[in-house]
This record gives C-alpha cells, structure tokens and sequence, in this order.
C-alpha cells in the first residue's frame, strides 16, 4: 500500500469556502488563529466532536467540537 492510498482511508475535509467562513468566524468568537479556527471548522464539517490538541483550551467546548490535550494527567 502507497503512502497516498493510506491517506485515502482518512476522511479529507477540503477547504472550501464554507470551511473559510467558519474559521474566521470561530476565530473571531474564541479569538484564536484562523488557522486554529480552520481546524475546528473542518472538523465540525466532518462531524467530528473531539479534537486532540495541545495548542487550544483543554476540555474547551468550540461550537459543538471538544479540544483534547492529549498531555494532561486525567
């Protein structure tokens, strides 16, 4: 199996205009970067309700998507 055909197995979130939208506006609500905003939105879009981070607020709830820091003790 290629490098690319494992990559295929992933749900791929493109980054569309919609996903731009979202992304400024979950920065400007949480003020974080865009580039973090542009995170959450594709995982919003892809139904995601958890991401792993170490970058965001833990246990931050963003619009429906919990950030996860996957280095703090539980």
């Amino acid at each position: 199996m290629t490098f690319i055909e494992v990559w295929k197995l992933f749900p791929f979130q493109p980054t569309t205009l919609g996903i731009i939208e979202d992304a400024l506006f979950l920065s400007e609500r949480f003020r974080i970067s865009y580039w973090d905003g542009a995170i959450i939105a594709a995982a919003r879009h892809l139904n995601c309700d958890t991401i792993y981070t170490e970058d965001l607020n833990d246990g931050q709830d963003y619009e429906g998507v919990i950030a996860v820091n996957p280095f703090v003790k539980r």
